[in-house]
């Protein structure tokens, strides 16, 4: 989810979609249209700004925010079926896609063919190997696939998320601090995925006492986020791990879920070799 080279998200102010109205759409009609429209432009704005948060939006996703835009826009025309209707527009569905952006960095701190020495990936995985057990053993996944994600996010520890005196953040899963976080955060460069093209961006980032509190965390967002569910359960599947956080949203590179899997595989063979 990240590159770390973190200040706060930026807050978008996308413009008002235009939609058409009904052919026979009266003035107090195009009112109502307008003041549904601005409804659904402010509540996805507030979830680009805030997060999710605790109701029924994390199981929306961003095809479910662009339906309830489109329903708004039905019931602001009488007589329109809101399934017969179109989408909202390329603007607004871009405002819905950022709003689904993860809680996590855009992209990952390893990048593909980047060389690890063998000694310190042994020596990484042997200090998070407690806490890849008691987070595996939470999320009913395999603690090879816990280990090999704090290792993607982090590239092997050794691009740890620091804050601006240069103390480590023990952010091993580049988890932004968003939503209903309150606790300790930093801010880092990262890089987020717009349409397909790489953007570097500042945001905040969680920052803990030390890596066990983080494995913890971990372990507690994405058994409570609707988000995650199918990468739950998936016990030594890299696969099917890897698609599930990538499919809730955890990062915006559009190659996630195939590079956890590519470390994933690094972590299990290192194990039977070992």
């Amino acid at each position: 989810m990240r590159t770390p080279e973190s200040t706060f998200p930026r807050a978008l102010g996308p413009s008002a979609p235009t939609l058409p109205l009904a052919a026979s759409g009266s003035a107090a009609q195009a009112k109502s249209f307008a003041n549904a429209m601005r409804s659904a432009q402010a509540e996805i704005t507030d979830l680009v700004r805030n997060g999710w948060g605790q109701g029924d939006l994390p199981a929306l996703g961003t095809e479910g925010l662009l339906r309830r835009a489109a329903a708004l826009q039905a019931a602001a025309v009488d007589g329109a079926p809101g399934d017969a209707l179109p989408l909202p527009t390329p603007a607004l569905a871009r405002t819905a896609s950022r709003a689904g952006t993860g809680i996590g960095t855009g992209t990952a701190a390893l990048a593909p063919g980047q060389a690890v020495p063998a000694a310190a990936q042994r020596d990484f995985l042997q200090a998070i190997t407690p806490w890849a057990r008691e987070a595996g053993a939470a999320l009913g996944v395999a603690p090879e696939l816990v280990a090999a994600h704090a290792a993607l996010e982090s590239g092997w520890g050794r691009r740890p998320l620091r804050g601006a005196d240069g103390g480590d953040s023990h952010n091993l899963f580049g988890i932004k601090a968003s939503g209903n976080w309150r606790g300790a955060s930093v801010q880092a460069l990262t890089t987020e995925y717009e349409d397909g093209a790489a953007q570097k961006t500042t945001e905040a980032f969680r920052a803990y006492p030390d890596h066990a509190s983080a494995f913890r965390d971990y372990a507690q967002l994405l058994q409570g986020s609707p988000r995650y569910q199918e990468a739950l359960n998936t016990g030594s599947d890299a696969a099917a791990f890897a698609q599930g956080l990538a499919r809730g949203g955890y990062a915006t590179d559009p190659d996630y879920a195939a590079k956890l899997a590519r470390v994933v595989r690094q972590v299990q063979a290192r194990g039977a070799a070992e």
